[in-house]
């Protein structure tokens, strides 16, 4: 069976867009897929926009560069009046309905998933995991890498120094997870 998904994950810097994109891809290559992982970062790391392309797949991948992406995940405003656009048809986008008004989330052309990444955060240690909740929705959404890939690539992507923190990620994952299944 043939897998391919390409994700743009776009956010403010500082709400770690970056680190689930490193997680998704290092998911893909734990479950023994191909990656392409290209951050977007600099002036924009904190309060800008920063973002990220993931390209999983089980063939070769001949461009890691996304024009009209297969799906997304959208943190903040600006990032989804930027590439909600650029969505294909028939797209997904998972977006984080608690920074992004909901009447801006096109649902015609595209399947969107409004979530409240920061609300179903907060049992995981606040704000900061809502990341690991929209990525978890992005996997239920996609079925890009199974969700016990994501976690246990986990111990890699955040590293023994913050291994105190790995079993809130892998809650606010399946957290996320669980929010789009049960849609």
């Amino acid at each position: 069976m043939s897998v391919y998904t390409d994700v743009i994950i776009a956010g403010f810097g500082g709400q770690g867009v970056l680190l689930i994109g490193n997680l998704l891809a290092q998911a893909g290559l734990e479950a023994g897929l191909n990656v392409t992982f290209i951050p977007v970062y600099g002036a924009e790391m904190r309060g800008g926009t920063a973002n990220c392309t993931v390209v999983v797949s089980s063939e070769e991948i001949g461009s890691p560069i996304i024009k009209k992406p297969k799906s997304l995940i959208i943190m903040n405003r600006p990032s989804l009046e930027k590439f909600q656009p650029r969505l294909e048809k028939g797209g997904v986008q998972i977006v984080n309905a608690d920074l992004v008004d909901e009447a801006l989330i096109e649902t015609t052309r595209i399947k969107s998933f409004p979530i409240r990444a920061n609300t179903l955060a907060e049992a995981h240690g606040g704000a900061r995991t809502a990341n690991m909740v929209a990525l978890g929705a992005y996997l239920a959404a996609t079925d890009a890498v199974p969700l016990q890939a994501a976690q246990k690539a986990l111990e890699h992507v955040v590293g023994s120094h913050y291994a105190k923190l790995i079993p809130s990620n892998a809650a606010a994952l399946e957290t996320g997870y669980n929010a789009v299944k049960g849609m």
